[in-house]
């Protein structure tokens, strides 16, 4: 490992940034760094602008461009600490089209077509508490508030906690999944242990889990357990929950990034405490 690199990973620690945030800058650092075949120290503005338009010319997602972005202000503003302006490197403007949502049944069909129960319960707690997936893996035992009904998320992205109401289907669910799956991962506090007691299961495990699921469950629709967030948000909010409760129960900065659920959700139906709730059925299906 270079110099350089190990000083911006010491960087990003002490400023709290999460293992994952810090794998995809160096990540990104060194994707242009091997472009200009030269360290970043020996590079400038011009040399950021070309590997832009590289990446432009290359079809990149506008996520893994503006990540790149992300990575190197840090690099040149924090580590480096040049002289030259690097808040002029300019971010791509992202299309915003709207998210997928499942309908609760399809939701169902989605979570009960995956047939490993550390998986399933994996997606079900997401969907139940509307968590980004890096959140769903990070929880512990001890985040499961069962006596004031709240999940405590620790691990929220910039590494904000927050509380989230829990579940009462999933609550009995977590309960009945952790006394029987405890003993086969002993000494392990992860909610969701991998083999290795001492690591949660990583969450590609759970996205490959989650595509296979969906083509069991015969959905039409593109289903990551994203998906399963922007459908806890959208049918919270059909479920009568005002805009900004719903923005403190997603942990979003802006109420904007909140506000392109109103577009997708239909007219309001029953109050819930969570959408899972909603499902008399699936209490059935989790016994």
């Amino acid at each position: 490992m270079t110099i350089l690199r190990q000083r911006m990973i010491d960087d990003l620690k002490l400023r709290n940034y999460s293992p994952r945030t810090i794998e995809t800058y160096v990540s990104r650092v060194v994707g242009f760094a091997k472009f200009h075949r030269r360290s970043p120290e020996l590079l400038g503005p011009e040399d950021v602008r070309s590997y832009q338009l590289h990446l432009l010319d290359a079809g990149t997602s506008w996520s893994l461009f503006n990540q790149t972005v992300c990575a190197l202000k840090f690099l040149y503003r924090v580590t480096l600490k040049v002289g030259w302006p690097v808040e002029q490197i300019p971010y791509g403007r992202k299309p915003r089209p709207l998210p997928v949502v499942l309908s609760q049944d399809e939701v169902v069909r989605l979570i009960e077509a995956v047939p490993q129960i550390v998986y399933r319960m994996a997606l079900l707690t997401t969907y139940a508490v509307g968590l980004r997936i890096s959140e769903t893996v990070a929880l512990r035992a001890e985040h499961i508030d069962s006596a004031r009904m709240l999940v405590h998320i620790e691990q929220g992205k910039g590494q904000k906690p927050r509380l989230v109401p829990l579940s009462e289907v999933l609550l009995r669910s977590l309960r009945g999944y952790w006394r029987d799956q405890r003993p086969r991962v002993p000494g392990s506090l992860w909610l969701f242990p991998s083999e290795d007691p001492a690591r949660p299961i990583h969450v590609t495990t759970i996205e490959k889990a989650c595509q296979r699921a969906r083509v069991t469950a015969r959905l039409s629709k593109h289903a990551t357990p994203h998906t399963l967030r922007h459908c806890y948000a959208t049918h919270t909010l059909e479920a009568g929950t005002d805009l900004r409760t719903v923005q403190a129960l997603l942990g979003h900065a802006n109420l904007s990034t909140t506000a392109i659920y109103t577009h997708v959700q239909r007219k309001l139906v029953t109050a819930t405490k969570s959408p899972l709730d909603a499902i008399a059925h699936f209490r059935e299906a989790t016994t």
